[in-house]
């Protein structure tokens, strides 16, 4: 094929000499998608007797389901958590800068404000599609129910310090919930049942996160509905033997799944320690680059929430001082990383990524998969992981410069 064609509703795309990522292993199939979900072409062929009306051979490239990203703060020059941001623009902006990097579905992520800024931001972040970018899924709200011992690079004087309260003091903080994906809260704060009030709210997750919590803490939170943790290792105490806090959840024997966000950056983690998290409970890793406004800039001084951080040598501080404050690495570059420093094969990199988020957030009937019937979020890559071609909704909308077999679908 030759030139650019219109993809009009009812086309049929079939995507052929393709390595696809489906049931846990890579093999040789086709890919066939129409009006933005993945399809199953036998009863097209057989009952219907229809053949595609787009053929697209892949050169044996592999096609993967899009990375879904369930904790960054910003990027491309525009923070989340700026109450005086066009956030609007700012979606737009990080959303299609993410397609590039293979990210089909993200969470923008809140840090610990002031309580003022919950109800100016979150009625400005509304789930849905962005046109020709990634999907929002929700806000993950990471904050201000956090604890002040392990805050990291959240200010100290917004954070909501003493017990959960109730259900209705943090809706009083928050204003509204409705777009709302996912919470960290330090469980130790939790003398109340709080979290399993949060975790019985529909399309809202509890995360556990920012804490000194001891393993029973974290075993009472998770009972209660938690489901995941918040970066781990990071703002947490270091594993004791007596009591390994929240990292004991990892080893939780439960019919529930322990997933648990991890920055495979190369500096928040130490490939040791990825290592160890990974042969600990590789089904629950949900990798996240948990990037920050500065990702894609250079280096240099600038804004996360109210305050000011420090880009030097690929890393980003709290300005004047040796604390980290978030990523300025990309989800594609966490996946690589993970499959290099852990060993693992390259399908359970890639799930980590897609699968385990979307399991996590509870959307794998139609995200994070290639199944028939779910969205046809998807991306191309070569053996080395680089991502070739993004395409959401069975659009294709971005694709890469060394990668020309697909651009007579570009619209």
């Amino acid at each position: 094929m030759s030139g650019k064609v219109s993809i009009k509703e009812d086309t049929i795309i079939r995507f052929t000499n393709v390595r696809l990522v489906k049931d846990g292993r890579i093999s040789a199939q086709d890919l066939w998608i129409q009006n933005g979900k993945i399809l199953n072409p036998e009863p097209v062929f057989y009952d219907q007797r229809k053949l595609a009306d787009v053929n697209i051979d892949c050169s044996q490239m592999i096609i993967a389901p899009g990375y879904i990203e369930l904790q960054i703060n910003g990027g491309f020059g525009y923070d989340f958590s700026n109450a005086q941001v066009d956030m609007e623009k700012a979606i737009k902006v990080v959303s299609t800068g993410l397609v590039k990097h293979g990210v089909t579905s993200f969470c923008p992520t809140l840090v610990t404000q002031p309580a003022s800024n919950y109800g100016v931001l979150l009625p400005r972040i509304k789930r849905g599609t962005i046109e020709r970018g990634a999907n929002v899924l929700g806000v993950h709200l990471e904050g201000p129910f956090i604890s002040v011992e392990k805050k990291g690079a959240h200010p100290k004087e917004y954070i909501q310090t003493g017990p959960l309260q109730s259900i209705e003091r943090i809706e009083s903080i928050y204003t509204d919930l409705s777009n709302v994906s996912i919470i960290t809260v330090a469980p130790e704060l939790d003398s109340n049942n709080v979290i399993k009030h949060l975790a019985e709210k529909k399309s809202l997750i509890v995360s556990l996160g920012h804490s000194t919590a001891n393993l029973s803490d974290s075993e009472r939170a998770f009972r209660n509905g938690a489901k995941m943790i918040t970066h781990l290792f990071n703002a947490m105490p270091l594993f004791h033997h007596r009591d390994p806090g929240l990292l004991g959840l990892l080893t939780l024997d439960n019919e529930r799944q322990v997933y648990y966000g991890i920055i495979a950056d190369g500096i928040h983690t130490h490939y040791s320690a990825l290592r160890l998290a990974y042969h600990a409970n590789r089904l629950g890793m949900v990798l996240v680059s948990d990037a920050i406004s500065a990702t894609g800039l250079e280096s240099g001084i600038h804004m996360i929430g109210t305050q000011k951080i420090e880009i030097k040598e690929n890393r980003a501080y709290v300005a004047g001082t040796d604390t980290l404050c978030g990523s300025i690495a990309l989800l594609d570059d966490c996946v690589k990383y993970m499959r290099q420093m852990v060993g693992c094969p390259t399908v359970e990199a890639i799930e980590c990524a897609t699968l385990h988020p979307a399991k996590a957030l509870g959307i794998e009937s139609h995200k994070g998969t290639l199944n028939y019937g779910a969205d046809a979020d998807f991306i191309i890559l070569n053996d080395e992981l680089d991502v070739l071609a993004t395409f959401v909704a069975g659009k294709c909308v971005f694709v890469s410069d060394i990668c020309q077999l697909l651009l007579s679908i570009l619209e």
